[in-house]
């Protein structure tokens, strides 16, 4: 693989450049092995491999820089899935981990049938990943309900941990030329997962004024969906568990928080016969009454954007509206769930999963970063070798507001802004 046709270096420092379109044998990345799974900041390691080959419509880009997210925490305990034991059911020889869902960077080799980038272009790659021959993605249909449909970085190999990841073309947006390497490598997955759940799932999509309640608003994810949702004319209303992340809430549109600290309802709800019931509907009820409080009126959430899981979806459901929709996209407090189904039917509510995003999605998205209607929302930026910390600090819940980021190939802070 080598498109000047000269001699291929055996191995490159990191952020050393050679010639535009030449690969070396082997890079630099950060790896995950069953041997190591526990915790994030001892089983990622800095490691020497070979630099994958790419297929007909696969590219390798040349990473300047890579974001943080809790996937590659979950790949680093080796749960809820062993990804590496997975992919080897599927016929991939290797027996480690190179992962990262969230990439900028140049494209620096590209497959004979890839006609959309070219060597030399600065992208972003967004996460859905999917099989170029599945019947599904061929006829035309939403490729992330396709069988193959994987999360790039995380159920597939060589991602943004890597000196140079390898990707499919389709995954390849223009890099926003007013943001950083850094700022560019943050937000592409947690921004298009949010328009997804927010705009993906008609007829219940963010239209003018709508009131979005969004959990978790000061992460990554929330930050992205507190954006998006101002971006449509909605009003959303973030959910945090620290005052001082209010701030931070409103200057990303919030018209008001909700402090789930003031309440202690939380976790699976009581079977609606037992008396803790009658405490927990009480609690509840509160919980939507601030929520009027901060609307101003008596409207309940159109949406709720939903990803902890175990612990609010009890409540979640209760507070959105009628016909509205509860969207989930994790279950960042458990997987096991409960409801009043009593509220759900009568109401003719939705609950709704949603995962990553299709490339039209990622492309609106992008187009919203580039007109500056949503911002990254950069916290910190680590070093390539403070990628196992990084993660640590996620796992944790120790991490800064909004998306985090580390340099690979990218020398510093600051860089890549045209």
């Amino acid at each position: 693989m080598n498109t000047k046709g000269l001699a291929r270096p055996d191995l490159l420092r990191l952020g050393e450049r050679p010639e535009l379109g030449v690969v070396p044998e082997k890079m630099h990345a950060f790896c995950v092995r069953q041997d190591r799974f526990g915790e994030p900041e001892n089983a990622w390691q800095r490691e020497v491999i070979p630099v994958p080959e790419i297929g007909p419509k696969d590219v390798l880009i040349y990473t300047m820089a890579t974001g943080i997210n809790y996937n590659n925490v979950w790949a680093s305990l080796g749960y809820p899935v062993d990804v590496i034991a997975d992919r080897q059911k599927k016929g991939e020889p290797e027996d480690f981990h190179a992962g990262g869902s969230d990439c900028t960077g140049i494209v620096w080799a590209i497959g004979k049938d890839v006609k959309n980038v070219e060597i030399g272009d600065e992208v972003v790659i967004h996460s859905g990943w999917w099989e170029p021959d599945d019947p599904w993605v061929l006829s035309g249909k939403d490729p992330m309900l396709a069988p193959s449909t994987r999360i790039w970085g995380y159920q597939t190999n060589y991602g943004s941990y890597c000196q140079f990841s390898k990707a499919q073309s389709h995954q390849c947006q223009p890099k926003p030329k007013h943001l950083t390497w850094e700022e560019a490598s943050c937000y592409m997955l947690t921004a298009s997962t949010a328009y997804r759940m927010l705009m993906g799932w008609p007829p219940n999509v963010v239209e003018k004024d709508s009131v979005v309640l969004v959990w978790g608003a000061a992460g990554g994810l929330g930050s992205m969906a507190l954006q998006i949702v101002s971006a449509f004319g909605g009003r959303p209303v973030a959910v945090i568990s620290d005052p001082g992340k209010r701030q931070f809430c409103l200057d990303r549109g919030a018209i008001g928080v909700v402090n789930r600290n003031d309440f202690d309802h939380w976790g699976p709800m009581p079977d609606t016969t037992s008396k803790e019931w009658g405490s927990w509907i009480k609690e509840a009820r509160a919980f939507g009454k601030k929520i009027w409080e901060v609307v101003g009126e008596r409207e309940n959430p159109k949406i709720v954007f939903e990803h902890p899981g175990e612990s609010t979806l009890p409540t979640s459901d209760f507070v959105c509206d009628i016909g509205g929709m509860v969207v989930i996209c994790a279950g960042t407090t458990g997987f096991n769930i409960t409801m009043d189904l009593r509220y759900h039917w009568m109401m003719q509510k939705r609950f709704q999963g949603s995962h990553l995003a299709n490339d039209q999605q990622a492309k609106a998205v992008n187009d919203l970063v580039i007109a500056k209607k949503v911002d990254p929302c950069l916290s910190e930026t680590f070093t390539f070798d403070q990628i196992g910390k990084a993660h640590q600090l996620m796992h944790e819940n120790r991490h800064p507001f909004g998306n985090m980021a580390c340099l690979v190939n990218s020398p510093e802070k600051g860089k890549g802004r045209s």
